[in-house]
């Protein structure tokens, strides 16, 4: 028997502004322009004004619509270079392959999503909560966690095998699974990395030979085979077709004792046309007398609030910018003034969100797309951001600091005797590092150096 019920349900939505804003913020000062110049050939309510110091906005208070802030370049003479190739990256290689898959249209926007957060080593490192938060900013949808993970199991059965996995294990895990008829060896060497992965990283093969029942000869080569598989699912496609260059989207200057920024770009002064302003009055007095100027009249009106939304999210997105990198450059001012790697304290997202008191999102957002000149050299704004402190003496450092003492240690060490785990624990806790052995292998690991058994020179 059917029931009607009445449900109350409170849901937020993103309005266009701020999904245009999100979308801008996204985008690097060197790309700018070319967003720009697409909204004036798509919208004729807007028009670039020319820069003769003559324009004013008397004729447009009615709306209260704002000129885009212009952004000075002042002598930058950054030198663009870019290395072409013929090849296509693994993502264009990605993009390419989901033509011969069945997706919905929804499909293809998670399955672009997921691509675009793929790391250059082909691994995908970001949530899959957050992914459906990307799109919820850049698209206006909110998606279920297991249509992104129905979508993220097609893209990983593409080629080349392993991409878009979320550790190493599942990396080698799918390479295995790619394989039509596997072999007795291809199914013991899935069964360990599925049941022993960690004993087999640190290499503890007794372990793993007690606990099969297979003959040990069988288990090393299933080893062996494990060691032929590729642990970067990229397969190198992306560093051997493509070089890239670090584009700043900010230069610090220092000016006596203060420190100025700058945008890289010289990006167009907008404004909502004023013939269409004209045109919109003309058509608000006859709008009630017939349909077709009802109809342009909603055509018009609907062109100039487009003009004047993507206008206040260029301002909006030119002063989050400008108000995150100034805070930024205040938290990490010892670093701007020396450039001493030692010297950047530990800082967050949330540091940065409560100082321009906007959302971490917002932040995470710029930090993972934008780069600065400095005095010291270009650096990406995630540069200065710590993951983890650790605490030394009575006060915390950033981990970028330990890392830095933990590899000179390594550097100096006796290749014939090369020091464990413990004794680099030992060796940092004399330098007044609080850490643990476990936070030594993490970073160690991080640095991309081997254990000591594999450092040994003979």
């Amino acid at each position: 028997m059917s029931r009607l019920e009445l449900r109350q349900n409170l849901t937020q939505k993103l309005s266009p502004q701020q999904i245009q804003f999100m979308k801008l913020l996204q985008v690097s000062n060197s790309s700018i322009e070319s967003e720009i110049k697409k909204e004036l050939e798509e919208n004729p309510a807007l028009e670039e004004i020319e820069n003769n110091g003559k324009e004013t906005l008397d004729d447009l208070n009615q709306f209260d619509y704002k000129s885009s802030q212009k952004i000075s370049k002042d002598s930058f003479d950054y030198s663009k270079e870019s290395n072409i190739s013929n090849k296509e990256s693994f993502r264009e290689n990605l993009s390419n392959q989901l033509n011969y898959i069945e997706l919905d249209s929804n499909e293809k926007i998670i399955a672009n999503q997921i691509i675009g957060s793929l790391e250059n080593d082909g691994y995908l490192r970001r949530e899959l909560e957050s992914v459906i938060d990307d799109i919820a900013f850049t698209e206006n949808i909110e998606f279920k966690l297991d249509e992104v993970k129905n979508v993220l199991l097609k893209i990983q059965k593409l080629e080349p095998a392993g991409i878009a996995s979320r550790n190493l294990e599942e990396c080698l895990t799918i390479q295995i699974d790619s394989v039509e008829d596997p072999s007795d060896v291809q199914i013991i060497a899935k069964e360990i990395l599925v049941n022993s992965f960690d004993d087999f990283k640190r290499k503890q093969f007794e372990k793993i030979y007690e606990k099969f029942k297979s003959p040990k000869e069988k288990v090393k080569e299933a080893f062996n085979y494990i060691k032929t598989l590729n642990p970067i699912p990229s397969g190198g496609m992306e560093d051997s077709t493509t070089t890239e260059f670090l584009m700043p989207d900010f230069i610090i200057k220092k000016d006596d004792n203060e420190f100025v920024v700058e945008f890289t770009s010289d990006t167009k002064q907008i404004n909502v046309n004023k013939t269409y302003i004209s045109m919109f009055d003309e058509l608000s007095k006859k709008k009630d007398k017939d349909s077709d100027s009802k109809e342009s009249y909603n055509f018009i009106k609907n062109k100039i609030q487009s003009a004047k939304w993507f206008i206040e999210a260029l301002n909006q997105r030119n002063n989050t910018l400008n108000k995150t990198m100034k805070a930024i450059i205040e938290y990490q001012k010892k670093f701007f003034q020396d450039g001493e790697e030692n010297d950047l304290r530990p800082m967050i997202l949330k540091d940065i969100a409560e100082i321009i008191k906007m959302d971490v999102s917002t932040v995470s957002r710029i930090v993972s797309s934008k780069v600065v000149q400095t005095d010291f050299g270009v650096f990406p704004l995630k540069y200065f951001f710590s993951e983890s402190t650790i605490k030394k003496g009575k006060k915390y450092v950033s981990s970028k600091v330990v890392k830095n003492f933990l590899k000179d240690i390594i550097d100096n060490e006796n290749k014939e005797r090369p020091l464990s785990d413990e004794l680099l624990e030992k060796k940092l806790k004399e330098e007044g590092f609080e850490v643990a052995r476990r936070t030594v292998a993490k970073y160690r690991e991080q640095l991309n150096i081997p254990v000591a058994r594999l450092r040994k020179e003979y």
